[in-house]
């Protein structure tokens, strides 16, 4: 079988830019029904991903627990209804809150699970890749 080397030639004056971290302190969180699984930056925990149940007592530590970390940006999935309480109680606490539609970022290589999505969120927030879904003010 032949091989054939292949060069990408850029137009001259133009170079590939690497990707800027725009948003340090971002976390992602996979949604469920029964919990949520959250990611934050590896260095800010020893254990950077986390499950938590969706009763408001978890909810209420989830939050706690982001704080903790030093996060100030999170992106969710938009799954079902679920993700109601804990947009309301972590936007009511300060953070800036993306809500992003799940088919955007489903394209994740190699065995899907809940802790590979929110890792995959948190990694794409931090190079402000992610847009929020319109949602309209709470006047509206």
């Amino acid at each position: 079988m032949s091989r054939r080397n292949r060069t990408i030639n850029l137009k001259p004056g133009k170079s590939r830019a690497a990707l800027t971290i725009t948003h340090p302190n971002a976390a992602g969180i996979d949604i469920g029904s029964a919990s949520h699984f959250v990611a934050v930056p590896p260095e800010r925990d020893d254990e950077p991903v986390r499950e938590f149940p969706s009763f408001t007592h978890d909810l209420n530590a989830l939050a706690d627990w982001l704080d903790a970390c030093g996060v100030d940006t999170v992106a969710m999935e938009s799954t079902g209804v679920y993700w109601i309480p804990l947009f309301e109680l972590l936007e009511s606490r300060g953070f800036t809150v993306l809500l992003i539609n799940a088919r955007h970022v489903k394209n994740v290589s190699g065995r899907k699970s809940d802790v590979l999505d929110c890792q995959w969120l948190q990694q794409l927030m931090t190079y402000g890749l992610l847009r929020g879904a319109f949602r309209p003010s709470d006047e509206v």
